[in-house]
């Protein structure tokens, strides 16, 4: 009678466990009865302060606004601490989805653990996060972009020649991969005498560059991680001939090489970044499986 009444006990147990298991495993899917002007969307960004997450900003909200989503987005302002903060409040908030593109990799982690206890779905933009559930990483291949920039670098000025490097914020994603990318090439092809971080900002990419070319007047170019260093750098050039290569091909970098200042841009598509985001979430609220990454296409634009 014993083990009988065992058994049901481990029968009832069972059941439960399955009854509970179906519901969070939709939750964490993110499929949701709820009609779409119902639902919310927060969107944390690293920065407003930089032309390439406008564009993702704008793309976002165009987007959710043709399916009728509500948009909830906060600025980072390049503070680790201030985004956590921010996606901690939109948890609060109850938003049904989360598009975030971190400050940095590491620090933003726990933010997306905390997301992941609400189930709430994420996806990242541009970068990845170092621990966490993503629902969808929706980048460029940054490795290869570092490698397209070295290789146009050796083709302009010749193998061994001396360079600098303008890092981008420490511990990001994209400043790993993108130096990854060039040192690829460069480790083997040219002699990068000096590197050092200039945060993703044009006016420290203007600073750190003209330290740069004072400590090292003997270098032939310069990559910056993203073009906001690189239009800082072109500022601090003066009529020194020294050729710079940005990343991102923001609407500025395109002008100043169209005005012949600029010497090459390794350029996204943040627009479409923005725009699958949202895409990705219409597929995410009808219980339908998206990519766990997504790649979007790179091209260099340079002096014509």
């Amino acid at each position: 009678m014993k083990k009988f009444l065992a058994m049901i006990l481990v029968m009832v147990l069972a059941l439960s466990a399955c009854s509970l298991d179906s519901p969070t495993k939709e939750k964490e899917a993110g499929k949701t009865d709820k009609a779409n002007k119902d639902i919310t969307v927060g969107v944390s960004l690293s920065t407003l302060n930089n032309p390439f997450f406008v564009s993702i900003k704008d793309a976002i909200e165009k987007e959710s606004k043709a399916n009728d989503f509500k948009v909830k987005v906060v600025d980072a302002q390049d503070d680790s601490a201030k985004q956590s903060n921010d996606i901690d409040d939109l948890i609060q908030q109850k938003v049904d989805y989360l598009i975030v593109n971190p400050t940095d990799s590491a620090a933003i982690s726990a933010a997306v653990e905390n997301a992941n206890n609400e189930n709430i779905p994420v996806i990242t933009l541009d970068r990845s996060v170092d621990k966490g559930e993503v629902t969808q990483f929706i980048a460029s291949n940054n490795v290869e972009g570092g490698q397209m920039a070295g290789d146009f670098i050796v083709k302009q000025v010749g193998k061994k020649a001396k360079v600098a490097e303008l890092e981008g914020v420490p511990g990001a994603s994209a400043t790993r991969e993108r130096g990854e990318g060039f040192h690829k090439v460069a480790d083997k092809e040219l002699d990068v005498v000096t590197k050092q971080t200039a945060k993703f900002n044009r006016a420290e990419g203007l600073n750190v560059a003209q330290n740069m070319i004072e400590s090292h007047p003997e270098i032939k170019a310069i990559f910056a991680h993203n073009d906001e260093m690189a239009l800082g750098a072109i500022e601090a050039l003066g009529n020194k001939d020294i050729l710079v290569v940005g990343f991102d091909g923001n609407d500025d970098a395109i002008k100043s090489i169209e005005n012949k200042k600029l010497d090459a841009t390794i350029a996204q598509q943040p627009a479409l970044m923005g725009e699958t985001a949202v895409k990705s979430i219409l597929e995410l609220k009808d219980g339908k499986k998206v990519d766990k990454e997504v790649k979007v296409p790179l091209k260099l634009v340079e002096q014509k």
